[in-house]
């Protein structure tokens, strides 16, 4: 959160001291300190007050993300292990908490617990060589991934990590972006499989093409694409690039994949739909 919170080197360090000190209730704990107590801790501890308390006000914006507790009765980061496990797929949708800070601090903290778990079980396989142990596949997928991994951030957060290690433990990062020039160059270097629809900034098809060899070549195919529905397809899943168009999602669509129209749908089933719906928004 260092970025974020423009917290400086002394701050970090006070921080450390503030971590020993008090364990895991350390930001808690800070944030009820008074002057006087914050004066106290620094005689005793050796710390800055200056620093702890311009690290206690930057700390205040936490208080205005509204999905922190100081505690949980339910582990839902647990919850979605379990349901990736599963082989289910989850979705984390922040919702009206759009800014930085919420998607840098809840992103984060679930995908360092998604690394850990898959680190474990991919060490575990390697040394067992069971197949009942071997983790299934993970597919992470990033939407505006220039916000999580653009040159200046891409080294505080885990997503460089599980974009340059990750293989090699079963997970794959998927990077979803409209500009993929904010995309730091070593982490585009080792995307594999890039599908890419029209650009028309110079810097965004620069970075598209880093790492490809005859990238020069593909330029004026990626110019003459229509703006829709068209794309480039190149890298590891294909012997050579191509040109994709993508079908229409329409009823046609619909038909043939099986999915039954919501007028035909019995009503307990569409009230049902609608209560699930309610209850993953919090009503």
């Amino acid at each position: 959160m260092r970025g974020e919170l423009n917290l400086s080197e002394a701050s970090l360090e006070n921080a450390i001291i503030l971590r020993n000190e008090f364990g895991k209730t350390w930001i808690s704990r800070l944030m009820n300190m008074s002057n006087e107590e914050i004066q106290e801790f620094c005689e005793v501890k050796m710390g800055s007050k200056s620093s702890i308390m311009a690290l206690q006000r930057k700390l205040q914006r936490l208080d205005d993300l509204k999905y922190l507790r100081q505690s949980s009765p339910h582990n839902y980061i647990g919850q979605i292990l379990e349901s990736l496990e599963a082989g289910k797929h989850v979705v984390i949708e922040f919702g009206s908490q759009s800014n930085m800070l919420s998607y840098m601090l809840a992103t984060n903290i679930i995908a360092r617990r998604i690394h850990a778990s898959y680190v474990q079980k991919a060490e575990r396989f390697l040394q067992t060589k069971n197949v009942s142990d071997r983790p299934r596949p993970l597919v992470i997928t990033i939407e505006e991934a220039h916000r999580f991994l653009d040159p200046a951030t891409v080294r505080q957060t885990i997503f460089g990590t599980i974009a340059r290690e990750m293989r090699k433990y079963f997970v794959t990062l998927l990077v979803v972006d409209q500009r993929p020039s904010g995309i730091d160059n070593e982490v585009m270097s080792q995307i594999g499989t890039r599908i890419t629809a029209l650009l028309n900034d110079e810097k965004d098809i620069d970075a598209i093409f880093t790492g490809v060899s005859g990238g020069q070549n593909l330029r004026s195919v990626l110019a003459k694409l229509d703006s829709k529905q068209q794309a480039l397809l190149l890298g590891h899943a294909v012997p050579m690039p191509v040109v994709i168009r993508t079908r229409p999602y329409d009823e046609t669509f619909y038909i043939e994949i099986g999915a039954t129209p919501w007028e035909e749908m019995p009503t307990a089933a569409v009230f049902k739909a609608a209560e699930a719906a309610k209850a993953d928004l919090g009503f």
